[in-house]
């Protein structure tokens, strides 16, 4: 308990293992990683780190920050201008060790494994943004942590700077024996970096596996709003093909089939039945004309209400009755031509919609 903000989460981390803590802004999850630092002290509650308990309440044990063996990365870097990359990432060090030859040597090591040769001597000051990042990371491992939480560490780096550090920080981590502690509401992020996620709103857990599972089809429907699923639509079944392994769901203007196998769903759709039909906006293709011969069983026609930066690319919304929003790259805005007022095709395959449930 943390103020009036109640966090009930717990995670078990495997050394060298990425745990990802995913949802929207207020769910908890700096707050998680702020507590586990012991940057913020709870009113009520309990933690562990590697079995070694920092903070009970009830037993009225209190570890401080700087003796929980955590190493914290945040997108703001906290760098200190004064030193250069080599003082800052020494500073990670006990006080004791930044001036032996132990301590030196480590430097060196972090310098090499974060890629920042040639750069010891430089002021943060004269360093690029994803620059500064590494210097971060580097001080963080320094003291060899028994847990690294990273809050949204590359948030605030262009698209390309964050892709590349995502690979070299995936791969450091591979090597080590650290667990992670990831927090980002960025899916691409959590696909890339997770060995596992879960899902917090509220302060508490709503939705837990590997990042495929949780993210590619999530089961509930709260959980897939809070995973960023763009489409969510309310129909009614009303036939089902066993033999094409489909069914036919209908509602305000809208006709979709959908697999009758929904192996992430705990919803059965009997015929007759109302459910919740989930389409991703990346997995809708937009065209200019109704497609013929295509094995794509959904066609929706619509117009153009709004286009939208969605980097690396845009999204268009459609009013097909409902709006429907699509993911597209800027080559295809420019060629298509796409602008409000605009009628196109919605396409997508059947084994793209899933189903959710909203009990």
């Amino acid at each position: 308990m943390i103020g009036g903000f109640a966090l009930e989460a717990g995670w078990d981390v495997e050394p060298g293992e990425v745990q990802v803590l995913f949802g929207p802004s207020g769910a908890g999850k700096s707050t998680a990683l702020r507590s586990i630092a012991g940057l913020l002290r709870p009113r009520r509650g309990h933690i562990e780190i590697g079995g070694r308990v920092v903070y009970d309440a009830a037993a009225r044990v209190w570890v401080p920050t700087h003796r929980r063996q955590t190493g914290y990365v945040t997108q703001q870097y906290h760098l200190f201008p004064h030193l250069t990359v080599a003082g800052n990432i020494a500073y990670g060090l006990p006080r004791v060790a930044r001036r032996g030859q132990a301590g030196r040597e480590r430097v060196r090591e972090l310098v090499q494994a974060v890629h920042l040769e040639g750069l010891e001597d430089r002021r943060t000051w004269e360093l690029s943004g994803g620059q500064r990042q590494r210097v971060a990371l580097g001080r963080a491992l320094a003291p060899n942590p028994r847990l690294l939480l990273l809050d949204e560490p590359f948030a605030s780096l262009d698209a390309e700077l964050r892709r590349t550090l995502r690979r070299e920080l995936r791969s450091m981590v591979a090597e080590s024996p650290i667990p992670v502690l990831l927090v980002t509401h960025d899916r691409e992020e959590a696909l890339a970096m997770g060995d596992s996620i879960q899902v917090l709103d509220a302060g508490r857990p709503v939705a837990w596996g590997t990042p495929l599972e949780v993210l590619g089809q999530p089961g509930r429907g709260r959980v897939a709003a809070l995973v960023g699923v763009e489409n969510l639509f309310s129909l009614q079944v009303v036939s089902r093909n066993s033999q094409d392994g489909t069914m036919v769901c209908v509602g305000d203007n809208l006709r979709l089939e959908v697999p009758l196998d929904q192996p992430e769903s705990e919803t059965e759709a009997p015929q007759d039945d109302r459910v919740t039909v989930a389409i991703r906006a990346s997995d809708i293709i937009l065209a200019a004309e109704e497609p013929r011969g295509t094995s794509a069983r959904n066609r929706i026609h619509g117009v153009v209400t709004s286009v939208e930066p969605r980097p690396p690319g845009y999204e268009v919304t459609l009013d097909s009755g409902r709006p429907l929003r699509c993911h597209i790259t800027g080559t295809s805005l420019t060629e298509m031509a796409i602008r409000p007022g605009l009628p196109l095709w919605a396409v997508f395959k059947a084994s793209s919609c899933f189903l959710v449930d909203e009990s």
